[in-house]
């Protein structure tokens, strides 16, 4: 029989970077007690993200969010959205070159990421950011 669950997690960000929420998101998974499926993740958010990452060496994390930060600089004098400051709608653009929402399956009760792969919240803003992500299960 095909059930659901859902829930919305909360994250504190400390501003521009990469937050490895895997440890969340699993621990969640297995208080759904589902064995198969999908889950879906989705940031509640226009200007931070969400990808899947290497988890192993912190360097990949820094190496993305300094190349993103060369590809859509603070500041750049072609946006007119700079309501909140300088890096209002860069951040914008950089969760529109990322992603908003992930699929990841899931098989043994357990997320199929490979095993240097991690969950990762993208804040695109430098000020620290509460965000929500959304899950939602689908599986049995």
């Amino acid at each position: 029989m095909i059930r659901q669950a859902t829930t919305t997690l909360a994250f504190d960000t400390p501003g521009r970077g990469l937050t490895d929420i895997t440890h969340e998101v699993d621990e969640w998974l297995r208080g759904t007690r589902l064995e198969t499926g999908l889950l879906t993740l989705f940031i509640r958010h226009t200007s931070a993200s969400l990808i899947v990452q290497e988890n192993a060496d912190p360097a990949v994390q820094a190496d993305l969010d300094r190349f993103l930060a060369r590809l859509v600089p603070d500041g750049d004098r072609i946006f007119r959205h700079d309501a909140e400051g300088p890096d209002d709608m860069p951040a914008h653009v950089r969760a529109a070159l990322t992603a908003v929402q992930l699929g990841i399956p899931i098989a043994g009760g357990r997320m199929a990421l490979g095993t240097w792969q991690g969950i990762y919240l993208w804040e695109h803003r430098t000020a620290p950011h509460r965000r929500q992500v959304v899950l939602h299960l689908l599986g049995s």
